[in-house]
């Protein structure tokens, strides 16, 4: 009975050696290859009763053949892994994402300045940028004189724009037209010694996950924030992705066969198989807050630029298929009102999470309730209460 598991033990043993010596067997040199199987063949043919003992110099001169590799196969070993479970889950379920624009705030933010970070202005910079993706964006003019803009410099890790007044250099972040639209700054401006002319924060804006999963099981809702490309979307038969990029953001406001109606700044849709049209935030409560007045959010303009679809009193069908989508940030938004209906297919997934930056929209999108300030009317391309967050 003795002898019985000591052999069953040895061919356990066998095995295993058997197995490593497959495992490493595109890292062993033809050398290499045939002194592990003279070991194999040499710990098959040792007595079983000198079983421990046999054992312990296989391994020994299994460790001098294999050491040399074995930390390369232990690390690819571990990258595929990770890379195949890191792609995976990025290609089938959550995909990370960064707001481009301004389209769809005051609920998702681009790239836009803050009048100050949720813990004030005296943090650290390092500190700013970890938490809050924000760049210190002040400006006090030293000496009295005009606006020269000098250079737009823009590198892997950041961009600003430097230029002079009064014979003194400057620099503020960002891309000329953001620097312009939050400073007021113009070329030949005169300023005076002593004002500021700009006192906040530039932020990166949202980074988010996009959930992509569920449009495969649950029909996409009015109401809801989604993520799709841009293949196929053209504004003035010009590809939208030439000037847009890839990816867009944007609130599916009405669904295959629905009828939609922008008049007095007012969506309506008739919902297909009905007679009548309904208010948007009647059919998608979550669209109320879109019409409160305050926090930037304008309701759904029907007097800005030049429509492709329809003007104020023209209606639209939307294809089979398609989906209509408009920006929360009315006003300063490209949008279905311009390139179309979006197909199905170019569906990506739903907003789902901002992990960074740590402000007040962090976490689920779409949750907030707008802020207590009236949204008052555009200036220079934004409108000013949304410095406030």
């Amino acid at each position: 009975m003795f002898t019985f598991f000591i052999k069953r033990k040895k061919r356990k043993l066998l095995d295993e050696f058997k197995a490593r010596r497959h495992a490493e067997d595109d890292l062993l040199t033809p050398e290499k290859r045939q002194a592990f199987d003279a070991l194999i063949a040499e710990f098959a043919a040792s007595d079983p009763k000198e079983l421990k003992s046999a054992a312990a110099i296989a391994e020994e001169k299994m460790l001098r053949i294999v050491k040399p590799y074995s930390w390369i196969r232990n690390l690819l070993d571990l990258l595929i892994v990770v890379g195949a479970v890191a792609f995976g889950i990025r290609g089938l379920f959550f995909q990370p994402f960064k707001i481009p624009t301004g389209s769809m705030q005051p609920t998702l933010y681009g790239i836009h300045f803050m009048e100050s970070t949720p813990l004030g202005k005296n943090l650290p910079g390092f500190l700013n940028y970890a938490l809050f993706s924000a760049r210190r964006a002040r400006l006090e003019v030293k000496d009295s004189g005009e606006v020269k803009f000098l250079k737009y410099n823009n590198s892997l890790f950041a961009d600003n724009v430097t230029f002079s007044i009064g014979g003194k250099v400057y620099a503020l972040p960002g891309a000329p037209q953001k620097v312009m639209e939050y400073s007021g700054l113009e070329e030949g401006l005169p300023c005076r010694a002593g004002e500021v002319k700009t006192d906040g924060f530039l932020s990166l804006g949202d980074h988010l996950f996009v959930e992509r999963f569920s449009i495969y099981l649950k029909e996409p809702q009015r109401g809801e924030v989604m993520i799709f490309t841009t293949d196929d979307l053209t504004v003035g038969g010009e590809p939208l992705s030439a000037s847009s990029g890839f990816y867009y953001v944007k609130r599916l406001v009405a669904l295959p066969g629905d009828t939609v109606r922008l008049k007095e700044n007012q969506l309506y849709v008739k919902p297909a198989g009905r007679e009548a049209f309904v208010k948007i935030r009647e059919l998608a409560p979550r669209t109320e807050k879109l019409y409160s007045g305050k926090g930037g959010y304008q309701g759904h303009l029907s007097t800005m630029g030049d429509y492709r679809l329809f003007g104020a009193e023209e209606d639209y069908i939307v294809p089979p298929d398609h989906y209509f989508m408009l920006g929360d940030n009315s006003a300063f938004s490209l949008d279905s009102r311009f390139f179309g209906a979006v197909p199905r297919r170019n569906l990506v997934g739903r907003s789902w999470f901002i992990f960074w930056p740590f402000s007040r929209r962090w976490g689920s999108t779409d949750r907030l309730p707008p802020l207590d300030f009236p949204t008052g009317s555009p200036v220079r391309g934004t409108f000013p209460v949304m410095y406030k967050q």
